[in-house]
């Protein structure tokens, strides 16, 4: 049986949406919104109708029906730490993601809409593997610090959506396989995947692992400590050195690894300095999940925006090709990844999971 689906993806200046025959995109686009039509709502949850007529009024502008579509699918947003899948939105799993039971952020919409839409239209609303997803081992939740546990909080949805494509194209489960993926982007997170779980994870928001374009990763504890009550900062402009202004930012002025190689090429030592830091980082994140994986690894996965970058897969060839061969799938394509999230529900390939 063939599916139309809504793809919808808020983020915090703009809604993409996506329309798929399957896994066959007819068309995407992104809505923008501007500061001044954001700032008239006092909460996440009252842009709701907005960003909604926004949804349908460009659909109908296209010619498109929406009691076409079979399903719909929204970005899963700040729900409390579940297992990954594809999850219907359930009375409770909306409730959640109006009250944003772990933070406030506009991917916590995306749930919101489809669940509405759906409704209205008949069709089935789902969620596929929010940043909250969350199936560490107990060993990997200690820090040392019995009031900060490890958490996950991670790019799930295009790290389990690349693994599995590869374990679809050589022919096997992704629960058959033990892989290592780096996910690069505006922040970076390396997770192990053992046998279909992501068993351990950098923190790829605030917390630990290599720097990235826009975040700190793991810094010095003792240095931060000091730095938080010198007086010279408040709470908020230390957490923007850690998440925002951190790495490439911090050092270099830019987020865009692309600015950083050009400069590398103009000869700027420390810029070069700066990203082999970078590269040595990451690696080192995945020699952790290696021994994680006690060196039973399949593969390793590389994806993000980063990953477009021959210099970057050049220098991990080197130094991981030890550990396992490399597969890199460059960018990353969430509004194919969410689509694909329900039809293996659809097509019986997986089972949604209940929240």
């Amino acid at each position: 049986m063939s599916y139309k689906l809504l793809i919808i993806n808020p983020g915090s200046t703009s809604t993409k949406i996506g329309v798929f025959e399957d896994e066959n995109m007819l068309f995407d686009e992104t809505l923008r919104h501007t500061t001044e039509e954001i700032a008239q709502y006092d909460s996440i949850f009252a842009q709701k109708d907005f960003r909604k007529n926004i949804i349908t009024d460009f659909l109908k502008n296209k010619g498109i029906d929406l009691k076409e579509f079979d399903i719909v699918v929204g970005r899963g947003g700040m729900l409390k730490p579940i297992p990954g899948g594809t999850y219907p939105v359930s009375d409770a799993l909306l409730e959640d993601l109006k009250i944003g039971k772990q933070g406030q952020h506009a991917s916590n919409l995306g749930g919101i809409l489809a669940k509405e839409i759906g409704d209205e239209i008949g069709a089935k609303s789902f969620i596929v593997d929010p940043v909250v997803v969350d199936e560490l081992e107990p060993v990997a939740r200690y820090s040392g610090v019995p009031e900060l546990p490890r958490t996950s909080v991670f790019h799930a949805l295009n790290q389990k959506a690349v693994a599995k494509r590869y374990a679809k194209e050589i022919g096997k489960k992704y629960d058959e396989l033990n892989l290592i993926v780096v996910h690069m982007g505006g922040g970076v997170s390396v997770g192990a995947h053992k046998n279909g779980k992501v068993v351990d994870v950098f923190n790829a928001l605030d917390g630990d692992g290599a720097f990235s374009p826009e975040r700190a990763g793991g810094v010095p504890s003792g240095a931060l400590v000091k730095m938080c009550f010198s007086g010279k900062y408040s709470e908020a402009e230390v957490y923007k050195k850690i998440v925002g202004n951190g790495g490439f930012n911090a050092y270099l002025g830019t987020n865009d690894a692309r600015v950083v190689e050009d400069m590398i090429k103009d000869g700027d030592k420390k810029a070069e300095e700066i990203y082999n830091a970078f590269i040595y980082q990451v690696c080192k994140n995945v020699g952790t999940q290696a021994a994680v994986l006690e060196g039973k690894v399949d593969q390793i996965v590389v994806t993000g925006g980063i990953a477009y970058s021959k210099l970057v897969i050049a220098e991990f060839t080197k130094k991981l090709s030890w550990i396992a061969p490399l597969t890199v799938y460059p960018g990353e394509d969430e509004l194919l990844a969410l689509a694909q999230g329900a039809l293996r529900v659809m097509n019986g390939e997986e089972k949604a999971m209940e929240y």
